[in-house]
């Protein structure tokens, strides 16, 4: 699996995630759906460097 392919398949499972289907406010308005990257480090308790 190449680089772009591994960032297509993050992006779109951060896509299909909601902020408010894992407890999180939905906060202000946001660029693309779904979660941010330092939300999903956040939830899994990782650094998101």
């Amino acid at each position: 699996m190449s680089d772009n392919e591994l960032g297509l398949f993050l992006r779109t499972r951060r896509e299909a995630i909601s902020p408010a289907a894992v407890g999180l406010p939905a906060g202000p308005r946001r660029r693309t759906p779904g979660l941010r990257r330092a939300e999903v480090a956040m939830l899994a308790g990782v650094s998101v460097e």
